[in-house]
């Protein structure tokens, strides 16, 4: 096996910069990728949500909208919440 020399990464004074380097250097050059170091977490990362139309009855909106202000939630929270619940329930239902 050959040893890579791992080169230095060099501070940068501005993104531009930073950008220009990488633009002209390979992250293989100043990166053991044999033997990472590094485990990142992003705690904050949020699950990819897509968007929806759905055409709702008036009633039915106005009742969601009026239990999620008496929880204090936003009502598309609740929403969601619900329909988890219930997809969990039929899921359980069809093992």
């Amino acid at each position: 096996m050959i040893k890579q020399k791992i080169k230095k990464i060099p501070k940068f004074k501005t993104e531009d910069e930073e950008r220009d380097f990488w633009a002209k250097n390979s992250p293989l050059d100043y990166f053991n990728m044999s033997n990472p170091i590094v485990n990142p977490l992003f705690p904050n990362l949020k699950p990819s949500t897509k968007t929806i139309s759905l055409r709702l009855p008036a009633n039915l909106l106005d009742g969601l909208k009026i239990l999620a202000n008496k929880k204090d939630v936003p009502y598309q929270s609740m929403m969601k919440m619900f329909l988890a619940e219930k997809l969990e329930q039929e899921q359980k239902l069809s093992y």
